[in-house]
C-alpha cells in the first residue's frame, strides 16, 4: 500500500493541521495511521521520491491519484515512494500565483520541510515530484529544509515561469536536477495565467505584467544550471491539465514506455497512456 503522510484537517477542504500524520492505502476505504516507527525501516538507506498532488484535489481523490501513480512508476533499487496529502482544495482558482491563493501551499511547506529534516535523516536522498499548485508546496518545502533534495520533477507547475529565478531561486539552487513537463494544451494554466485571466487575455507576453506559467510555456530564461532539458510536451500530443495523474487504476493494457521521450505515434493504444508516460518520465529523471 502507498505510503502518505498527511496534513489534511479534513478529508474535504478545511484548513492546514498541526502535525505530520502517516498513513498508508490506496483508497479512503483502507486508509490506515502508521507512527513513524513503523515507517522508518521503510526509509533507511533508501532513496526517497516524494509526490504531491495539485490543488481542488480532496483526500480521496489525493490518495487515488497517487497511488494509481506509483503503479506506474519504476524506481531503481533501493528507492521508496512517499505521496503527500495536503488541503489544496481549501482554496480556488481566482489567480493561482497571487497572495490568497499559494497561502496553504507556503504553510504546508513550512510544516513538511522541517519534517523531513526530523524524520527522513536516515533515507539515502530525497526527491520530489509535484502536479499544479504542489509546484509551490514543493519549493516551499525545500526552502525550509537543511538537507540537499536530489531530484525534482514539476509537472504543469502552477506557479509563474520566472519563479525558478526569482521567487524560489534559493531553493531551486539546492536541488542537484530539475526537471520540467510543460504542455502548451494546458487550458487550466492558459486560463490562470496571465493575472489570474482577469483582464481576458488583453495583456500579451512582454508585457510587465504578463506572466505565463511554469508548467505551460517551461522556465523562462536565462534557465537554472541544474535545469534538465527537454520540458516541452508536443502540441499534438493534447495534453491538458489533467492527464498528469489519474483518478482510476491503470488500464490492464497500459504499456508503460521504456523510452522518454517516447518515439513514433504520439497516441499510444491503451487508455489514460498520458499517466503512464509521466511516470516514465519521472522514473527516467529519479535514476
Amino acid at each position: 500500500m502507498t505510503r502518505f503522510l498527511d496534513v489534511r484537517l479534513s478529508a474535504v477542504g478545511g484548513g492546514l493541521s498541526a502535525f505530520v500524520a502517516i498513513n498508508r492505502g490506496t483508497e479512503i476505504g483502507n486508509y490506515q495511521s502508521l507512527n513513524q516507527a513503523q515507517l522508518l525501516p521503510d526509509l533507511e538507506g533508501r532513496h526517497v521520491l516524494l509526490a504531491i498532488h495539485g490543488f481542488n484535489v480532496d483526500r480521496a481523490a489525493g490518495i487515488a491519484c497517487l497511488s494509481n501513480w506509483e503503479k506506474l512508476l519504476q524506481l531503481p533499487a533501493p528507492s521508496v515512494f512517499v505521496g503527500l496529502l495536503w488541503p489544496g482544495d481549501s482554496i480556488w482558482l481566482h489567480g493561482l500565483d497571487y497572495p490568497e491563493a499559494p497561502r496553504v501551499a507556503n504553510e504546508t511547506g513550512r510544516l513538511i520541510g522541517p519534517y523531513l529534516d526530523s524524520n527522513f535523516a536516515g533515507a539515502a536522498s530525497i526527491s520530489f515530484a509535484s502536479h499544479s499548485l504542489g509546484a509551490r508546496v514543493l519549493l516551499a518545502t525545500v526552502s525550509k529544509m537543511n538537507r540537499p533534495v536530489r531530484r525534482a520533477t514539476i509537472m504543469a507547475g502552477a506557479i509563474d515561469d520566472d519563479s525558478l529565478n526569482t521567487e524560489f531561486q534559493t531553493a531551486a539552487a539546492r536541488i542537484a536536477e530539475i526537471s520540467v513537463l510543460a504542455s502548451n494544451q494546458d487550458k487550466v494554466l492558459s486560463t490562470a495565467f496571465p493575472l489570474g485571466n482577469f483582464f481576458g487575455g488583453i495583456l500579451a507576453a512582454g508585457h510587465p505584467w504578463w506572466r505565463s506559467a511554469l508548467g505551460k510555456s517551461g522556465p523562462s530564461w536565462p534557465r537554472p544550471d541544474n535545469f534538465k532539458a527537454p520540458f516541452e510536451i508536443p502540441g499534438n500530443w493534447d495534453f491538458g491539465h489533467g492527464d498528469y495523474l489519474q483518478l482510476d487504476p491503470p488500464s490492464p493494457s497500459i504499456v508503460v514506455p521504456t523510452d522518454v521521450p517516447p518515439n513514433g505515434s504520439s497516441r499510444p493504444g491503451a487508455e489514460y497512456w498520458q499517466a503512464a508516460w509521466t511516470a516514465a518520465f519521472s522514473s527516467t529523471r529519479f535514476r
